[in-house]
């Protein structure tokens, strides 16, 4: 006999119709932006230091590690607090669907757990749009010439699966269940204590064995535990920290390339051009020119 199987039909519960700009901004410590509304939605995101944001005339401020949306038609603003340089991701888009009101007036204190779907996106957009160093006034994406493979729906696939996660963490939260399975847990409280860590210790000269003295787990454990949950390795993600603060020495600060060396603990003024080149294409005076308003 034959069988007859039934083809479930999926429900969607978000769908993204449109992607309109994705930006990673290095802003000045000075930094203002223009005010601005448009017909579609738009997530801002902290990622280093913090910003003010302005909707309808009320000024918040969106700490380090938090987010926020401005919905359609929203009038809207953006600027830097004059005492730190910030790193910001925006992302805009189209959604029609009814669920994308749940994000209306909404800031969350994002857990680190949802990087992993943020920074794909950005990783994606290098690979598929030849976007502007900093532009704010971007109104349309090129494609590069030859993007890579599927690009585009993976970004519209991170940020449906970010935006689906982030209202299913807060109704979990508010319903006062479990956020994460017991290995996630583990995972993200080794990663959280390494992570501080370093950032409270970047301007030293650290080893592995530093790290496992100050924590008191053993190599192996941070090795595994550290990877599962950042997908880097911890000496790699300590030298991107040192670039990061680098980044806000240079653009906050006139120190001269030898004293952000020296202050960061970088072997020599020469190593330390070399490793900021690997990691953000340009040397350092070269971005210290372009990050100057």
């Amino acid at each position: 006999m034959e069988k007859k199987y039934y083809k479930h039909k999926i429900e969607n519960l978000l769908v993204i119709s449109k992607i309109v700009t994705i930006h990673y901004f290095e802003f000045d410590k000075n930094f203002v932006g223009e005010t601005e509304s448009h017909d579609f939605w738009e997530l801002v995101y902290a990622d280093k230091a913090d910003v003010f944001c302005t909707a309808n005339g009320k000024e918040t401020l969106l700490s380090e590690g938090e987010i926020l949306f401005h919905k359609p038609n929203e009038l809207h603003a953006l600027r830097a607090d004059g005492k730190k340089a910030p790193n910001v991701f925006i992302i805009t888009f189209e959604c029609k669907s009814e669920a994308a009101r749940f994000f209306e007036d909404r800031r969350l204190k994002l857990n680190r757990g949802f990087l992993r779907f943020i920074y794909p996106i950005i990783e994606e957009s290098k690979k598929t749009f030849d976007l502007p160093y900093s532009d704010p006034a971007l109104k349309k994406m090129k494609l590069l010439p030859s993007p890579a493979l599927g690009g585009e729906q993976l970004i519209k696939n991170f940020l449906e699966i970010l935006l689906i996660n982030l209202m299913r963490d807060e109704t979990e939260k508010e319903n006062a269940e479990a956020v994460f399975l017991p290995h996630e847990e583990l995972e993200e409280r080794v990663a959280s204590r390494v992570i501080a860590f370093l950032r409270e210790n970047v301007c030293e000269k650290l080893e592995i064995s530093d790290i496992c003295a100050a924590l008191h787990y053993n190599k192996s454990h941070i090795f595994k535990q550290f990877k599962r949950a950042t997908n880097c390795s911890v000496m790699a993600y300590f030298t991107r920290l040192k670039i990061d603060q680098a980044k806000r020495m240079l653009r906050e600060t006139s120190l001269s390339i030898t004293q952000i060396a020296e202050t960061l603990a970088f072997d020599s003024p020469n190593y330390f051009a070399k490793a900021f080149k690997k990691t953000t294409g340009y040397t350092p005076s070269r971005y210290r020119k372009m990050r100057k308003p």
